[in-house]
């Protein structure tokens, strides 16, 4: 896809790069083969704590640094792009997804060879299908894996089944099911792997050359088998000493050697017992003491298995979750389904969608052609498109306009956009292209709480402060409103000198305001690039024209909720006197 930019975006960004601002106006990054390790450097999608990740745990925390901050998370409604995103056929699929939407890299690099991977999909559907069919066969196994990593087993000698719904996770038994289903896993998942037909693209080869890798690693040997305990440790088959004889584990209350050692014991006994017996005429007690005999095996199997679920299983699952191999293999699959999963996003929502160019440079660039909100423009076929452009000039975009106009729906898409084109997936739009965000800040109004005693406007302050001060030239920083809470004046000059420094820092700024007097002082200085929503006289069109709008629709917001200065006054006239 060929990214339509204006002619004045080339122009700035020619400049920048003779001036040394920018590395290089649209550099690729195809160099490199391998995934980069800022992706690797993920929190893993494995836990090695007592129950399995959760989606949706990667959310972003309050002491998080990366490029969304948690009240950004919140803001953007991230959770329901999720959810509109998710297409994912395993577990470990979905929780890659929401942890590159929680957690995006800003990686120019590897968006692009996401891209590459998608783009070979749209075009080999032989390799489309074999992922699919790969994934799809993997997800039972992943569900094994988590049940033999996380169960709990209680014993006793009923078949190992969940003793609750199918997320239960504690089972009687001692874990044999679980362990032979779980490991199986694993040799499935690099057996599997190798049937399917081998990707060109450099990150689908990456993927698959990490399983394979996986499949060389001690990990994987103790999970195919076979295991020799030896001393509280576990040897594979190639490290057991050749000529030391050392029982192999059987995941299996059935040890045919403890077994036929017991019998023999017993037969033992009873032959002693027969011939000393014998010459008293008393030679029926032998049978007696065999019948007495008998209870002591199922003991002895409980004890056996009592052994291996503590001495083996849990001992054994806890090295599989500490294992890095095993949780890049884990990841691996996720990454392959959430490719798979950003492909039949495409195609199930109901517009065009495209893969934005992605750019690299110092200073952040986002440039889209018919723009539909993510959410809102999925499967809507009245959704007004609008056009987006945040370049050296407009870097700080002011839209102003009446309630209801559509102007923070148009700052939500602009942020969503951002983010699904930085996570290398499509974007809803007829051509696009950016640069990877470093940060992306979305301010919305909030009261604050009682218990911080600096009030609405000092909560807010605060807030502000901290997006400025974290935010660089390849920031995304979205203002909805600013400096509330105050006085007219003192709100005019704050949020003049807040705004100058946003620009002056270079990050793309984009204020939501009502107040044109702010527009005219920064219009007045040469800063700023101005868009106001559309208004006829039926109503909003949704579209964003240039200009500063002047004219506020209050009343007619009023008497749309019912609320009108004429209700007001019906509503008195009814009341007694």
């Amino acid at each position: 896809m060929i990214c339509v930019v204006s002619p004045v975006v080339i122009r700035v960004f020619q400049q920048h790069a003779t001036e040394d601002s920018f590395t290089g106006s649209f550099r690729r990054h195809m160099n490199d083969s391998t995934i980069s390790d800022s992706f690797w450097n993920q929190p893993p999608i494995l836990s090695v704590g007592e129950r399995p990740a959760g989606v949706r745990d990667t959310r972003p925390t309050e002491l998080d640094t990366g490029v969304l901050d948690a009240k950004t998370f919140d803001a953007i409604e991230a959770n329901q792009l999720f959810d509109s995103l998710n297409h994912a056929v395993t577990r470990v699929g979905q929780s890659v997804i929401y942890r590159s939407l929680s957690r995006p890299v800003s990686d120019p690099a590897l968006v692009e060879r996401k891209q590459e991977a998608l783009r070979e999909l749209e075009s080999n559907s032989g390799l489309r299908e074999g992922l699919q069919h790969f994934i799809e066969a993997m997800a039972p196994g992943e569900v094994s894996l988590y049940q033999l990593l996380y169960g709990t087993f209680t014993g006793g000698m009923a078949i190992d089944n969940p003793r609750g719904g199918k997320d239960e996770m504690e089972f009687s038994g001692y874990g044999y099911h679980q362990f032979i289903d779980g490991t199986a896993f694993a040799v499935d998942l690099v057996e599997a792997a190798r049937t399917v037909p081998q990707p060109q693209s450099a990150y689908l080869r990456n993927l698959f050359d990490a399983i394979s890798s996986f499949g060389n690693s001690r990990t994987y040997a103790l999970m195919r088998g076979p295991v020799y305990p030896m001393e509280g440790k576990f040897k594979t088959g190639d490290e057991k000493p050749r000529y030391l004889p050392i029982a192999r584990f059987t995941p299996s209350m059935i040890k045919p050697f403890p077994m036929l050692l017991t019998l023999a014991i017993v037969c033992a006994i009873l032959f002693f017992f027969q011939n000393v017996l014998s010459s008293f005429g008393i030679s029926y007690l032998g049978y007696g003491i065999l019948v007495l005999a008998v209870p002591v095996l199922p003991v002895l199997l409980i004890a056996v298995a009592a052994s291996d679920r503590d001495s083996v299983i849990y001992p054994l699952r806890k090295f599989f979750k500490h294992s890095p191999e095993l949780a890049r293999a884990l990841d691996t699959l996720g990454m392959i389904d959430e490719i798979l999963s950003f492909h039949r996003y495409s195609r199930v929502f109901g517009g065009k969608m495209v893969l934005p160019e992605i750019l690299e440079s110092k200073r952040h660039l986002l440039s889209v052609t018919e723009a539909r909100n993510p959410l809102l423009g999925r499967t809507n076929l009245d959704y007004v498109p609008n056009d987006i452009l945040l370049d050296d000039i407009g870097r700080l975009l002011v839209i102003t306009g009446p309630n209801s106009g559509g102007k923070t729906a148009y700052c939500k898409t602009v942020v969503q956009i951002q983010l699904l084109g930085q996570i290398g997936c499509y974007v809803p739009a007829t051509a696009a292209c950016l640069v990877p965000a470093e940060h992306i800040f979305y301010q919305v109004p909030d009261p604050g709480r009682l218990d911080e005693g600096t009030g609405r406007f000092g909560h807010e302050l605060k807030r502000t402060r901290e997006v400025f001060f974290n935010s660089t030239p390849r920031s995304l920083v979205v203002l909805d409103e600013l400096s509330e809470g105050t006085t007219f004046e003192e709100k005019m000059d704050l949020s003049e000198y807040v705004l100058t420094g946003f620009y002056k820092l270079g990050a793309s700024t984009l204020l939501v305001s009502h107040n044109h007097e702010l527009c005219e002082r920064l219009h007045e200085k040469g800063i700023g690039h101005y868009l106001q929503g559309e208004f006829l006289p039926h109503g909003p069109t949704y579209r964003l024209i240039p200009g500063i709008s002047r004219v506020s629709h209050a009343d007619r917001v009023a008497a749309a909720l019912g609320f009108s200065k004429e209700d007001v006054e019906k509503h008195l006239a009814r009341q007694p006197t």
